[in-house]
């Protein structure tokens, strides 16, 4: 997450201001009738029209709230100018440092100001013109759901109009309009989208939206889109460079500077050699609070910090800034950047029902099946991890750590589009269960978005709440590296101390009727998992418990070597354990298996960086709502 004006420890989602109530009731196959008008009306063939709100927001319509970028509405028309105006600052975590190596000084993001309405480029404006080609009014575009397709309609039938091509009733015919829709400044995104809108439309998709309404597009296997349009669109093609993307997503180059800046500083990265030196482990998730523009901005700064990739919410186009080999400085936790690979995605504050589009969620999908494929990456929550789920390092780092993507992001869905959608693995008597409430109808209450203390609107969530006992009274478990002083964790929107995500997964302890306990920071924690309505589903995994003899074993934000690993010149790096324990007869799910590491790179002269490497073994355990780090020789591992 980026440290922009309120600061990226925030993110997107968690958001202020109660969202303007939507100006439609749900009646029946009301939204259905409302794409079959509008589509009429202005002459667009109804699977073009469904399959590109589909792609903007799944034909949901968030109660009039804006995207992350301030786009309204299933069509996503932007208006992020007021969006912008409509945000409340929130305070952030202090002083995460980027780098996370006791080593050298911090490295913390600097500040950006937000975009002027001037400075915003006109994919973030299409209401404002839809406003002006359909003489529906900015506020009813915004709140309204069949106001707002027609705005979209309107959109799309100009865009035909612009590209010099006829109307039509066959689908085929409006790749070019489609493309330019996207809003996309060159050719190879636009064109990347209208594959995108194109493949529902040959697919297929029905859902019931956040609305209640079930609509539905069938299956059009045998168009064929004129996808030779694009070319006469006028639009750029993008820097490529040496990109490492796959080829099913627009990716361009847009390099992070390494460069030495006085005082022996440098920016903002690190040389490297992996996956030769050190294997990639992880994929990190992130959000951040920044237009496009100004995300680059930022990257392109050598004092500031840097991650690999960057996901644009309109388009789903992607940048790209490190090569994969190299280190960035992003997840606050030095050993999870040196076997990381970092992904932004494009947001800022705006409400608490931020949503993301689509659009971006499955180009990140596909880049992150690609990074898996490539460094044998598991497609499971122990390594495709939010910045939320980074562990500090030492004790006195937890409580700055950032908390984005936070409880909004859809991990279900996104983990549907890697092709590792959530099922069960186990019968009823699993000794594990992962977590996957069902996100649209999920809403537990969260505080703290605009005023503290004061509830968020209410909001579909991938996780689930833990308490101390199975009721909704108990209080929620402690977690003594967020509160020393053992206070009980709160609703807060930031706050992930009784926090349990979906597609996470932990250790049954007990079963109580419609409640489920799991071992969790050292204790037992219980969610509502009633078998009509479960939050979790049952599965099997390998676990570990302190090893016989031993009545609790230390736990670690880091997997170091030990101090007789480190050659002379390289400073050792304490082995430091959390304030957490693991007690015996708990049980928590493993990850894998990893040597201790530490990549030492404290110079700008990369010649003298090397990699050191102990023989201590660790296990990465999910042991809250982090991830962590124990010794292999103090544990043993059975399968559940």
């Amino acid at each position: 997450m980026l440290s922009v004006a309120a600061s990226a420890a925030l993110l997107l989602p968690l958001l202020s201001g109660a969202p303007p109530a939507g100006a439609d009731a749900p009646v029946a196959d009301s939204l259905q009738r409302q794409f079959a008008a509008a589509a009429e009306r202005h002459g667009v063939p109804q699977s073009v029209l469904l399959a590109v709100s589909y792609l903007q927001s799944r034909w949901d319509g968030h109660a009039g709230a804006p995207s992350v970028t301030g786009g309204y509405g299933p069509m996503h028309l932007t208006d992020t100018a007021t969006a912008l105006a409509r945000s409340v600052p929130h305070p952030s975590e202090d002083g995460e440092d980027a780098r996370g190596d006791d080593a050298r000084p911090a490295r913390s993001g600097a500040e950006a100001a937000p975009p002027s309405p001037e400075e915003l480029p006109a994919r973030l404006r299409t209401l404002e013109r839809a406003s002006a080609l359909s003489g529906i009014p900015a506020e009813e575009l915004r709140t309204s759901t069949a106001a707002n397709i027609e705005g979209g309609a309107a959109l799309l039938a100009a865009a035909q109009r612009e590209a010099g091509l006829a109307p039509s009733t066959d689908p085929a015919d409006w790749y070019g309009a489609v493309a330019r829709y996207s809003g996309a400044d060159d050719a190879a995104t636009a064109a990347a989208y209208a594959n995108d809108v194109f493949d529902v439309i040959r697919t297929g998709e029905e859902r019931v939206t956040d609305s209640g309404q079930r609509v539905v597009l069938p299956a059009a296997p045998a168009v064929a889109p004129e996808t030779g349009q694009v070319a006469a669109l006028g639009l750029r093609a993008p820097e490529r460079g040496p990109v490492e993307c796959p080829t099913t997503v627009a990716c361009e180059w847009i390099p992070a500077p390494y460069e030495e800046f006085g005082d022996g500083d440098y920016g903002n990265h690190d040389k490297g050699d992996r996956p030769v030196s050190q294997s990639i482990d992880y994929i990190v998730v992130h959000d951040t609070e920044a237009t496009w523009d100004v995300t680059l901005k930022l990257v392109q700064d050598p004092t500031y910090v840097s991650w690999q990739y960057s996901l644009r919410s309109s388009d789903g186009h992607v940048a790209q800034h490190l090569p994969l080999k190299d280190v960035g400085w992003h997840a606050g936790n030095w050993f999870v950047n040196a076997k990381s690979v970092g992904l932004e995605h494009e947001g800022f504050l705006t409400a608490p029902d931020s949503w993301y589009t689509e659009a971006m969620y499955r180009s990140s999908a596909r880049l992150v099946r690609y990074l898996a494929q490539r460094y044998d990456i598991p497609l499971d929550r122990q390594h495709v991890i939010g910045h939320d789920n980074v562990p500090g390092t030492v004790t006195s780092s937890i409580r700055g750590m950032h908390t984005d993507p936070g409880p909004y992001w859809d991990w279900a869905h996104y983990f549907r589009l890697l092709g590792r959608p959530l099922t069960p693995s186990a019968g009823p008597a699993a000794g594990v269960v992962t977590i996957r409430p069902a996100y649209g109808e999920n809403r537990p209450v969260y505080t703290g978005c605009a005023t503290a203390g004061e509830a968020c609107a209410p909001h579909g969530s991938g996780a689930v709440r833990l308490h101390t006992a199975p009721s909704a009274d108990a209080p929620l478990v402690k977690d003594i590296g967020l509160r020393p002083g053992g206070q009980d964790s709160t609703t807060g929107v930031n706050d992930t101390g009784a926090r349990a995500s979906t597609g996470q997964s932990y250790a049954v302890a007990e079963r109580r009727g419609d409640w489920t306990a799991i071992w969790y920071l050292g204790q037992k924690a219980w969610f509502h998992n009633p078998a009509a309505a479960p939050t979790a589903v049952n599965a099997r995994g390998r676990v570990l418990t302190p090893r016989e003899g031993l009545a609790e074993v230390p736990v670690y934000g880091r997997a170091y070597p030990e101090a007789s690993a480190y050659p002379a010149g390289v400073p050792v790096q304490a082995v430091s354990p959390l304030p957490y324990r693991l007690l015996a007869g708990q049980k928590y799910v493993v990850g894998h298996k990893t040597p201790g590491e530490y990549y030492y790179a404290p110079v700008f002269d990369s010649s003298g960086h090397r990699v050191v490497r102990g023989q201590e073994e660790y296990y990465q355990i999910q042991f809250g709502h982090r991830i962590a780090f124990v010794k292999a020789a103090d544990v043993r591992v059975s399968q559940s």
